[in-house]
């Protein structure tokens, strides 16, 4: 995967013919879904499609007449800084707030990334289709902005809120829900397979300590690496890279923290054990409703998903522990 600052002028050209070619496509998907439920809507998105068409033309162009017929094959997930998304539109009948919240994410990272490689461009005439290419993206968010509140709540939606809330669905729900699931999930084997080998409280616990803090370090590393944020939109590495560790540390200490009940008490194991299991509980029913409120997840798919998930690696630990 490349870092955006090493691609070439050609490179550029290349991912962005393919981008607003993605684009369009996915625009026209909308504009057909829509057709029948808001046809004023549906016209919008017909029309955004429309000009992503058109830019990918002039960008075509301007790449032939640059660097010849041969496209270079570069996609989106071949350079880092692209936010990797659900294909929500394969859905039929979507809500038009998740359409909407698709494709505020498409301009925003479109007109980041044509700000970002005008910059970079050195030739004159590429770098001045991609400013202007940037000012149109940047037109095409503001749209992306009003298609609720224009066609479904005038009066309860305003742009502000919705931009608030999109920046803290990316900047903060994202990271800390991805390193709540993975320090949630993921340390439960080692917990409860140090458990049910030892039953030895505070074994256990140093065991569940050492996992959890291991995890959210790797999990802070790796999110802080995986994005720059300057094309998704996403924030600063540095502030969702400790987001995503301190919440992974914390989804495993929380079921760790019961194996403080001293092994000194009547029947300490199987209380903190108990208590333990209560924990992980709750734990799973806490991702499954953020999923669901946030992150647009069908709530029982979102349960299933994150329970049976965590029932599994449980069961698990407890098996190799019984081992």
């Amino acid at each position: 995967m490349k870092q955006f600052s090493q691609l070439s002028e050609r490179e550029i050209l290349a991912l962005a013919i393919d981008a607003e070619d993605d684009d369009q496509r996915v625009y026209s998907t909308f504009a057909e879904d829509l057709r029948e439920r808001y046809p004023g809507t549906a016209k919008v998105f017909a029309e955004m499609a429309g000009v992503e068409n058109s830019h990918h033309d002039a960008l075509l162009k301007t790449y032939h007449d640059k660097f010849g017929p041969n496209l270079l094959p570069i996609r989106r997930a071949d350079v880092r800084g692209f936010m990797k998304r659900r294909p929500v539109w394969l859905i039929r009948n979507l809500p038009l707030s998740q359409i909407r919240t698709e494709v505020q994410f498409r301009e925003t990272e479109a007109y980041n990334f044509y700000v970002k490689a005008a910059a970079q461009a050195k030739d004159p005439d590429i770098k001045k289709l991609l400013s202007d290419l940037a000012e149109v993206e940047k037109g095409h968010e503001a749209i992306a902005a009003d298609i609720e509140t224009e066609y479904l709540n005038p009066a309860e939606r305003e742009k502000e809120e919705a931009q608030q809330r999109r920046n803290f669905v990316l900047q903060y729900v994202q990271p800390g829900l991805a390193g709540l699931m993975d320090g949630s999930v993921s340390t439960l084997a080692p917990l409860f397979a140090a458990a049910f080998a030892t039953h030895n409280n505070w074994s256990t616990f140093l065991v569940g300590l050492a996992a959890s803090i291991g995890a959210g370090i790797s999990m802070a590393f790796a999110e802080a690496l995986s994005d720059d944020g300057t094309i998704s939109g996403r924030g600063s590495p540095w502030l969702r890279g400790p987001i995503t560790g301190v919440m992974t540390a914390l989804g495993g200490l929380g079921h760790t923290l019961p194996y403080l009940v001293p092994n000194s008490l009547p029947h300490a194991f199987a209380i903190a054990t108990a208590i333990s299991g209560f924990v992980v509980f709750v734990e799973l029913w806490v991702i499954a409703w953020v999923r669901a409120h946030y992150m647009d997840t069908p709530l029982l798919q979102a349960i299933f998903q994150i329970v049976l998930g965590g029932v599994i690696v449980l069961a698990a630990g407890i098996l190799i522990g019984n081992a």
